[in-house]
């Protein structure tokens, strides 16, 4: 077994003793719990103006419940099983080193309050987009003039159904913010300078339930839509929402569990874990101001996201619905960095010697102004939001050249589609990565010879990009939002001519909207990635102090980052890029499988149901909700187990080196994978949605048919395997960093003992082989005949047993 590099001693010692909470921070610290209490205050306001509108006609409001029943039971029943495995991991957490009893209670106490808060996020985004989607729908048939009513005027209708999808999603990302910065200041404020190790645990939580909601989410909800396209529209020849097709309420379900529910809880987690790798970094390089002020930025970004919330007004010059969000986002980002700008200026001190509490003689005999290190690093990350959302608007937007070749491509049949899809990904995917890549290396430049500083800068731009997030969820929820309210109103058949013109107009403005919220998402969680590697350095070092003086003999302390010249940390490498291909590959062939049963299902209701099709028969809508709810919280278990086990296996076999290797092949492979499969996706989609508009032959030409076919493979790329690498990278980091100490203290000193690092390496690796195992064994449900005619157990409309 392959142990540590050979101990180096460090430039300098790092010790944080000094850093302390100082009253005036506390009471800053105060001031911005009470921002994000504020946050949750206008939350509740928006969401009584929602509520506040109408829902319809009987028929709207009866397809609006059995969405709602469904994905209600679906996420109780999601969160009943993540339950039981919160409860053994704040056990785990507590057999973890740490300084003492009180920290390890507090982290595994707010591993808890974590996941609760990344659940409660998930769970009140998809409860109000679940309501919201019917009233988006009443309000565009308004559109539509009674018997005898003069023409009404389609661009106010279209803007007040505009600003109800708007505001549900501004109710989801003010609950984000909200909860994310509320969480993180009464951590600060109880546990002081301590905070940064007990928020390890409260970004734990938030990223393992965000990332098991996305995995669920995405399984449920593309196995319904893959299902519904290939059964409906391309063997049927009916539309995509026809009541028809019995896949139709689930796929309303899964977008709101998918879609609503995964990406607030995503985001959410991203907004949490960089909290913890800013304060973790914070406090080494800028001392008390670091248990602060990584805190106040956020909160300017929740006063900023009100603003923009509130600026998506739609007007009469707007060329569409896209230029009110735009206009909405880029006020945000332009007062987040002026009101930055003043805070960093009045609250941190004009040289480096005047930080309090920082012993790092790198960091206090630095020339230069901390403030202008904080200010250009938190600008980077909020331009980085502004660039990476043009960029991915260009590869995935109808009107730009990249989605319009590949509906060209379509003229020749699903396999020009799909490679013309493929390209757009990979070329994106370059693109995005560089901007992201010079984003951090520009941030990490900034700290000039310090290390420690460097990298909070990078984390500082985390939480600039994070001054944006209030506003990028509400753009996200907007998309599944308007997408079911397009469905009801097909299903109800009650919303006509210009109403359906009105839905149609914004389901493509939402299509975009996800597109682009997917890009920026990647981007935080890289950002995140890269300061919890930073935050992982930091642990390395203070591991190796424990027990630098039993090694060395005189005290001197070393560094246990990886040398690649070393195989043990290029085996660590190649691992974590191969972790995040299989962890992929899982995913999307996860969707495979459950897609095949719904098809199955879908085509014996119309074999054995003729009257469907003549509306004599209604489908069984339930047997299929029931099908993508059993095979979504089965499918849950394997990758998430890859996520927690494969750092731990890497760690205990390979060592911190190796470890460390590890996170860089697997934020460098992620970051890559994520774009290429959410760009390749969005370009698919919105190609499908250009043949439709009448383009290359129309719906039911063969182009139509191509482009389609495109989409069911594009829909696990972007809506399921792409989305859940952004949590994977920050679980496998935190995992790592809560580990690191217990590799150190098992690899040396006193307390070196190989037998126990053999035996966690060995239940680390029985479980991975395992979990791929009983997953490969499931098999794939097209070509198998029994499970073809095989019934589902329920036959009630929505209900999942």
């Amino acid at each position: 077994m392959a142990g540590l590099s050979t101990p180096q001693r460090l430039d300098h010692t790092t010790t944080f003793a000094a850093a302390v909470l100082t009253d005036d921070n506390r009471i800053l610290v105060m001031v911005i719990g009470l921002v994000a209490l504020a946050a949750l205050v206008v939350a509740g306001l928006l969401l009584r103006q929602v509520l506040a509108a109408g829902e319809g006609t009987d028929s709207m409001k009866e397809i609006a419940a059995a969405v709602q029943e469904g994905a209600n039971a679906y996420l109780a029943r999601q969160l009943r099983t993540l339950g039981v495995f919160a409860v053994v991991v704040f056990f785990l957490l507590m057999l973890l080193p740490a300084d003492d009893w009180k920290q390890r209670a507090g982290r595994s106490l707010f591993f808890l309050i974590g996941a609760a808060f990344s659940a409660a996020t998930g769970y009140i985004g998809m409860w109000l987009a679940v309501r919201s989607n019917v009233r988006v729908a009443a309000a565009a048939r308004e559109a539509t003039p009674a018997e005898g009513e003069p023409e009404k005027d389609l661009t106010a209708v279209s803007h007040k159904a505009m600003k109800i999808a708007f505001r549900t999603g501004g109710v989801v990302g003010m609950f984000t913010v909200g909860l994310g910065l509320l969480g993180a200041s009464c951590v600060v404020l109880v546990y002081a300078a301590d905070a940064p190790k007990v928020l390890e645990g409260f970004g734990l939580g938030a990223a393992l339930i965000a990332m098991f909601m996305r995995v669920g989410g995405g399984i449920f909800t593309k196995a319904a839509d893959v299902g519904a396209d290939l059964v409906g529209k391309v063997e049927q020849g009916i539309p995509e929402d026809d009541p028809r097709n019995a896949a139709t309420i689930a796929d309303n379900v899964g977008d709101n569990v998918g879609d609503c529910a995964g990406m607030a809880a995503d985001l959410f987690e991203s907004y949490a874990v960089t909290l913890v790798a800013a304060l973790i970094l914070g406090k080494a390089a800028f001392g008390d101001a670091g248990l602060a002020f990584p805190l106040l930025v956020p909160a300017i970004g929740v006063l900023t996201a009100m603003v923009g919330i509130f600026a998506v007004a739609p007007r009469r010059a707007d060329r569409s619905g896209m230029s009110a969000i735009n206009r909405g986002f880029f006020v945000s980002a332009v007062i987040s960095l002026v009101l930055v700008a003043i805070a960093v200026f009045v609250y941190l001190p004009g040289t480096y010697a005047d930080l309090d509490g920082v012993t790092d003689t790198a960091i206090s005999g630095k020339n230069g102004d901390p403030r202008i290190l904080a200010l250009v690093a938190v600008a980077i990350g909020i331009l980085l939001a502004a660039v990476i959302q043009q960029l991915t608007g260009y590869f995935t937007e109808t009107t730009r050249r990249p989605v319009r070749d590949i509906g060209k491509t379509s003229l020749t049949g699903p396999a020009t589609v799909v490679l013309a899809g493929v390209s757009v990904g990979l070329e994106s995917a370059v693109y995005t990565a560089l901007l992201i890549g010079l984003g951090v290396y520009g941030a990490f430049l900034l700290g000039g010879t310090s290390i420690m500083l460097a990298l909070f800068a990078v984390a500082l731009a985390g939480t600039g990009l994070l001054t944006t997030v209030g506003v990028i969820v509400a753009m996200d929820t907007f998309g599944p939002v308007s997408d079911n309210a397009q469905g009801i109103a097909e299903m109800s058949g009650d919303v006509e001519g210009a109403g359906a013109q009105v839905l149609t107009n914004l389901d493509a403005v939402g299509n975009t909207t996800k597109a682009i919220t997917k890009g920026i998402a990647i981007a935080t969680a890289v950002l995140a990635a890269s300061a919890l590697f930073g935050s992982y350095r930091d642990a390395l070092t203070t591991g190796a102090q424990d027990v630098g003086e039993k090694l060395s003999g005189d005290g001197a302390p070393m560094t246990l980052m990886m040398d690649i010249s070393q195989p043990n940390n290029l085996v660590g490498l190649i691992a974590g890029a191969a972790v995040v291909f299989l962890f992929s590959g899982l995913a999307i062939n996860a969707v495979s499988r459950s897609a095949g049963s719904v098809v199955f299902e879908v085509r014996r209701q119309f074999r054995e149901r003729p009257g469907i099709m003549d509306f004599s028969e209604k489908p069984e809508y339930g047997k299929v909700v029931d099908i993508c709810t059993k095979d979504a919280l089965r499918e849950l278990a394997t990758p998430g187990l890859l996520a927690v086990m494969a750092p731990i296996f890497i760690g205990f076999t390979l060592g911190v080196g190796a470890l460390g290797a590890y996170l860089a092949g697997a934020i460098g492979t992620g970051t890559l994978m994520a774009v290429f499969l959410a760009n390749s996706g969005g370009a698919w989609d919105n190609a499908k949605k250009l043949v439709e508009d009448g383009h290359h032959g129309g719906k039911g030409s063969d182009a139509h048919a191509a482009t389609v076919i495109g989409d069911t493979v594009g829909d696990p790329f972007k809506d399921t395997a792409g989305p859940a690498i952004n949590p994977l990278l920050k679980v496998m980091n935190l995992v790592a960093l809560l580990i690191a100490p217990a590799v150190i203290r098992f690899s040396y000193g006193d307390d070196k003992n190989v037998g126990v690092r053999i035996l966690i390496a060995v239940l680390a690796a029985l479980v991975i082989v395992g979990a791929v195992y009983v997953s490969k064994r499931r098999g794939i449900a097209v070509g198998d005949d029994n499970d073809a005619e095989r019934p589902a157990k329920s036959a009630d409309p929505a209900v999942v047993s």
